[in-house]
């Protein structure tokens, strides 16, 4: 049973609350909660009193899931005989309500539907639902718009005939007293002559109409109390262009320095957005959205959710399609009158202080960096350093950090900024040299001298300021600022370098102390008095007026606190001042990098991926190739050295520890009995499956480099980068090499045509005539075309360039293939803008003006959209998924993991981990959500005209044709905070599957929820809380097996979240849910990166099959699944995924020399990968053993790749070797040579020698 809601649009504290509200003739469903309390005050004039028995109101809010649309129309609705729907925004927002409101319209007589649309723009979708016309749809939609009480009076008069009649009256057709109370849109509120810099207000009119403006007063008074003028506007919408005409020139005409907007939605549609924002891009100005909450304060200060889902959606992410800039909460929604004739609760926006003078502060922020001289201006460039070692300062995915400062510095200087009369770094080698020639976070350097110290009695001045809840948090675990361990007799040192006014900043290390093993368990951990006293260093002692947090990613976005919405004592808040905040970004994370939009009022300057190009062989693999091909030509002709060649093969493929190798000696196959057909026909399965993966490594996307912020690659990797995009089928167009080969007349499909699989004899022929040699598999029209494709783009280019074959050339001089048209007109242009407009934009924000807005996403997953780069990416709209190409690549991918599961266990699989992230979902529209519901065996449900998902519906088992997998969920903080209609989706999924009545063998989630009661299948990291926990224990090396591991990773994923994201410790549902697990799943949706590029893979992946193991499970396998391509899924085991990326990546010359072009940074990031593969052969034992001698072979014992790290970055170079000894002494790497070992142990007193004689050579 559902709980009834004791006071209908108020907020309940049940589970689940259904609304009935007393019998009346009219029922007025909204949106907006202007709408009732202008209702409500109507009702209290005498001359209405007749209404008060006539007419019942409700929020929408409160219908939101199909049982309480069903329980309010079955009760409240049956006696009813007009229905009025408000609706902002399109169908979408309330789909199933609105089928099911036609249905009630239709199922009785005397009954009239009127539905009215909330903006202009969706009369057209909105208003043929109901069953009244469309021209007086259209007239009670825009009183409703125009809003205030004689308006509102005009709607009821309206509709007052349908009680008795659900024909239209003729009177009502072009009646005058159906024309609103206009009031002028844009009109000017509270303006006044003051000094001060002007800044425009954006602020609804209903508002107004609805006398609901004590918030607004309070903040115009804020803002005027910095010194600020306000010039404040009352508008209908801000998608109207005539209002947006109105609206910029105002503010034109004021000089306005600034916009406050506290509007919702975007001033375009989500699917317009990328191509600019005319009312924003022609102000040009930063524009801060002040955010008003739906909830009470007092729901809002029990949850860590910040916002409610609408909130969240209208407030947060379609307000970043304009590029605004998201601040805090300014207003609640509180109950003023509980006791309305309406039957419902009447709200109205009440002021929260705290929110708006952190609004004021950060807006006078702006308004001082816009008017500011640049001499004088101030800039903090902060660069992250996890974990907190020397060889690791300036994390920065993709991206070269040291050379990227070094170009915002001289742009700095280009723009006028002070940088200090001794002479600065002129490179990145020198950059690092001189900050680490100082104390870091390092503990080995706190004998060197910081870059300053804040004094304690300073941060006292500021501590005592916070709020008690904020003090507590930190205190219970670091204790008073007089009691902390890191403070020293000057106070908390603070690390980096000041080069005149520009401050660059080592960020302060998290506080994870290896000696607490209890922080190493903590989730939520507050950060320590030293992290918060040097970004107060940065606020009031340098004075940093624009703060800059290059590359992705550092700490203070993900400390803990709420979501969005941020309270005085979140987390990110108490580290980061409302100065300006401007971060650097890869374009293709649109997850993390939202994060720090939400949660750090940053501006992202998104940036370019790294160069990519084909991996191609190298080494042995090129002498494995040979062989094979001169194997092949000799068995065409029977020549006796054949079995010669046979045995050079093997010896080969032994001495690579090649995967999967069915014999292990020279010999002929172990089992003496079987026949020499028998023994052929392996052979030649053998032969197959190593040429087969052969040609998987040869195509392997590598990076081959790192971006510098605001610089081309270099011309050849600029041109593999262009291919890479252009290879992907785009909006409906063929990718280049797609076309290319048609153009020659090959059957195969060079994109999603395995790369190892067969060419036709017909293909064999046409590239034999073409001049290739010997092709036998698709990688060999591949690299044909990929030739092809780089002198193509060499011509388009302007490069010199080697001749094309002659009808790729004359298609190229016919210059008529929509894909050459494409790649000519659209990508090469967007890519080669990308510097010059990363530059741009760093610049526009360092002169307080806007970085435009832009989409976000994987370049090479057809997303060229996403250029060029050097915008304030926006990520997705939240409402649309999964999508329908999601769930097609989702069921897909369901039905290859149970096929491969079968063919290799020989049982169906029953029991499956999965973990989900954030950024993934945002990228690719929810395929891990879907590919969970394929599993469970349900499907999704999408409204007609805007396919947006509405409803699940069971997959009959007729239909399936196979058992249901209980799937597990591990979803990750940003996906909780960022996806919580999807955590509810989840849920029902899971609820529809376990009430079944299935058998046991048929659905193993129903078996056990009959058996054990109700399951919990979705778990995350504690409410505010981010992480899986295993980056710090193993950085520490406070761990002695894998069992500690998987604790760790159990205790910082044990909260269990229900349809409405509420969390509930439940150590235990998760360690039950967990013990059955078969498979731990991956998915990547693209090749920009690795699993050996990131810690957050190991941390989920690797820490799931560790938790797996500890609660009980004894035979998982972690699998890893291939979506990069939709047209060319792949799923294996992780051990054959790591062994691909350590041939292809790891041991590649052309990814070793790339990172020798960046320093530095290049060893840092051959460091990490050591410690990711390291990390992940901890937590899984799927690391093969050959993989730690060839790394230690071929990077720290071949004499230019160790001088090249002793010269870049020594620190790396003894953390690498420490790391292969730590693999050797846990057994990890169990057969290493006593001569690796020695000259392991000499490289580590080597390296040492070196950092203690200074470290970096110049």
């Amino acid at each position: 049973m559902h709980r009834l809601s004791s006071l209908p649009g108020a907020e309940s504290n049940e589970v689940f609350t259904v609304v009935e509200q007393p019998p009346a003739p009219i029922l007025f469903l909204t949106s907006a909660a202007t709408d009732i309390s202008t209702l409500s005050a109507c009702l209290r004039q005498p001359e209405l009193g007749q209404w008060k028995e006539q007419l019942r109101a409700l929020p929408l809010d409160c219908l939101r899931h199909p049982a309480q649309i069903d329980h309010y129309l079955a009760t409240t609705g049956r006696t009813a005989r007009v229905l009025v729907v408000r609706l902002l925004g399109g169908r979408g927002h309330w789909s199933y309500g609105l089928e099911q409101c036609r249905r009630w319209q239709s199922t009785a007589p005397q009954r009239t539907l009127i539905v009215l649309a909330g903006t202009a723009d969706q009369n057209d979708e909105l208003h043929p639902i109901g069953s009244v016309s469309p021209t007086l749809s259209q007239q009670l939609a825009l009183l409703l718009r125009e809003g205030g009480m004689p308006n509102m009076v005009k709607v009821l008069k309206a509709i007052h005939p349908f009680i008795t009649s659900c024909t239209e009256p003729e009177a009502l057709k072009d009646a005058p007293d159906l024309q609103p109370e206009r009031m002028a849109d844009p009109a000017p509120f509270d303006w006044r002559d003051e000094s001060g810099a002007k800044v425009g207000v954006l602020l609804y009119r209903a508002h107004a109409r609805a006398a609901d403006t004590d918030w607004c007063d309070q903040l115009l008074t804020a803002l005027r109390s910095r010194g600020l003028a306000p010039r404040a506007l009352w508008v209908s919408s801000l998608r109207d262009p005539v209002v947006q005409e109105g609206v910029q020139r105002a503010f034109q005409a004021q000089d306005v320095q600034l916009v406050v907007s506290t509007t919702a939605f975007a001033s375009v549609q989500f699917q317009e957005a990328g191509l600019g924002t005319p009312l924003w891009d022609g102000l040009d100005l930063p524009v801060l959205q002040l955010l008003c909450s739906g909830r009470s304060k007092q729901a809002w200060d029990a949850t860590t959710q910040g916002l409610d889902p609408i909130d969240l959606s209208l407030q947060v992410v379609l307000p970043e399609l304009d590029g605004r800039i998201t601040t805090r909460i300014g207003a609640f929604r509180e109950v003023q009158d509980a006791e309305s004739s309406l039957s419902t609760a009447v709200k109205s926006l009440v002021p929260d202080a705290a929110g708006l003078n952190w609004l004021a502060d950060h807006a006078r922020c702006w308004v001082d960096l816009r008017q500011t001289d640049a001499a004088e201006k101030r800039v903090a460039l902060v660069l992250a350093n996890y974990p907190v070692r020397n060889g690791r300062l300036a994390n920065g995915v993709g991206l070269d950090t040291p050379a990227s400062t070094i170009n915002i510095l001289n742009w700095l200087s280009e723009a006028g900024v002070a940088l200090g009369s001794e002479s600065r770094p002129d490179a990145s080698q020198a950059l690092m040299a001189q900050l680490l020639s100082g104390r870091s976070n390092d503990p080995e350097s706190s004998h060197l001298q910081p870059l300053a110290y804040l004094p304690l009695n300073h941060y006292l001045r500021w501590w005592r300021q916070l709020t008690p809840e904020a003090r507590a948090l930190i205190e219970r675990r670091w204790g008073s600022p007089e009691q902390a361990v890191d403070l020293e007799e000057k106070g908390f040192a603070v690390h980096g370098l000041l080069l005149g006014h520009v401050a660059v900043l080592i960020q302060p290390s998290r506080g994870y102390d290896p000696d607490q093993i209890s922080d190493l368990h903590s989730p939520d951990l507050p950060p320590p008095h030293r992290y918060l006293a040097q970004y107060l260093w940065l606020q009031e002692v340098h004075g940093t007026q624009l703060m800059v947090h290059v590359g992705k990613h550092g700490s203070a976005e993900w400390l803990p606190g709420k979501s969005v919405g941020l309270s005085e004592a979140c987390g990110p808040g108490l580290a980061l001042a409302p100065i300006p905040h401007i971060y650097p970004f890869i374009v293709n994370d649109p997850g993390e990098g939202s994060q720090a939009k939400r949660r750090g009022h940053a501006v992202i300057l998104d940036h370019l991926t790294p160069p990519l190009g084909r991996a191609g062989l190298h080494g042995s693999l090129l002498s494995l190739e040979a062989l094979l091909d001169e194997y092949v030509e000799a068995r065409q002709v029977a020549a006796e050295r054949c079995d010669l060649l046979e045995q050079q093969i093997k010896q080969l493929l032994q001495r690579l520890d090649w995967p999967s190798l069915p014999n292990a000696s020279n010999e002929a196959p172990n089992d003496a009995s079987s026949s020499p057909d028998q023994d052929n026909e392996s052979w030649a399965r053998c032969l197959d499956q190593v040429e087969t993966y052969l040609c998987e490594l040869k195509e392997a996307q590598i990076r081959t480099g790192l971006h510098r912020l605001g610089s081309q690659p270099e011309p050849l990797m600029q041109r593999e980068l262009l291919l890479a995009i252009a290879r992907s089928p785009s909006g409906g167009c063929q990718g280049i090499t797609q076309a290319m080969a048609k153009v020659i007349g090959l059957e195969c499909d060079p994109w999603s045509d395995e790369d190892g699989a067969r060419l036709s004899e017909h293909d064999c022929r046409t590239l034999e005539q073409l001049g290739c040699d010997q092709p036998r598999r698709v990688s060999a029209a591949v690299s044909w075309l990929d030739d092809q494709a780089l002198r193509l783009l060499e011509q388009i280019t302007d490069e010199p360039s080697e001749s094309l074959c002659p009808l790729l050339q004359q298609w190229l001089q016919d210059n008529k293939e929509p894909a050459l048209l494409r790649l000519r007109d659209e990508l090469v242009p967007r890519l080669l803008a990308c510097a010059s407009s990363e530059k741009k934009a760093f610049l526009a924000a360092l002169a307080g003006r806007r970085i435009a807005s832009g989409p976000s996403g994987a370049p090479t997953r057809g997303r060229p959209d996403v250029l060029p780069t050097g915008r304030n990416f926006y990520s997705v709209d939240l409402r649309g998924l999964p999508t329908e190409a999601a769930w097609d690549l989702g069921r897909r991918s369901a039905e290859q993991l149970l096929d491969l599961y079968r063919l290799e266990e020989g049982e169906d699989l029953r029991h499956l981990a999965l973990s989900v992230w954030g950024t993934a979902t945002m990228r690719n529209g929810g395929e891990d959500i879907a590919q969970m519901f394929a599993l469970l065996g349900v499907r999704p449900l999408w409204d007609g005209p805007t396919r947006r998902m509405v409803d699940l519906e069971v997959i009959p088992l007729s239909l399936l044709a196979r058992p249901r997998v209980d799937v597990t969920l591990r979803m990750s903080g940003l996906f909780r905070d960022a996806f919580p209609q999807l955590v509810g989706w989840v849920n029902r999924a899971v609820q529809l599957v376990s009430s079944l009545d299935e058998t046991d063998g048929e659905n193993p989630l129903a078996a056990i929820t009959r058996e054990q009661g109700p399951q919990s299948r979705i778990f995350g990291s504690a409410p505010g809380a981010y992480g899986a926990g295993l980056q710090a224990l193993i950085d520490s090396g406070q761990w002695d097996n894998q069992d500690e591991l998987g604790e760790a990773f159990l205790a910082w994923s044990s909260w269990s979240y229900d349809s409405d994201v509420r969390a509930q410790a439940n150590r235990a549902g998760l360690e039950a849910a967990l013990r059955h697990v078969q498979v731990v799943l991956h998915n990547q949706d693209n090749r920009e990166h690795d699993l050996l590029d990131s810690d957050d893979y190991y941390q989920f992946h690797g820490g799931m099959t560790a938790a797996v193991r500890r609660s009980g499970g004894t035979s998982v396998q972690p699998w890893f699944a291939d979506h990069s391509r939709q047209e060319r899924l792949r799923i294996h085991s992780l051990s054959r995924e790591i062994d691909k990326v350590v041939r292809s990546r790891l041991l590649n010359p052309r990814w070793i020399q790339g990172m020798q072009q960046h320093g530095y940074k290049g060893a840092f990031e051959m460091g990490a990968s050591l410690d990711y593969l390291f990390a992940y052969d901890a937590s899984t034992n799927a690391v093969p053993d050959w993989c730690y001698g060839a790394i230690c072979d071929q990077w720290l014992l071949e004499a230019g790749t160790q001088d090249f790290l002793t010269r870049s970055n020594p620190w790396v170079l003894r953390d690498m070797a420490e790391r292969l000894l730590e693999a050797a002494n846990r057994g990890l790497w169990s057969q290493p040579s006593p001569d690796q070992l020695d000259q392991i142990r000499g490289l580590v007193l080597q390296a040492e020698e070196t950092v203690e004689k200074g470290g970096l050579s110049c």
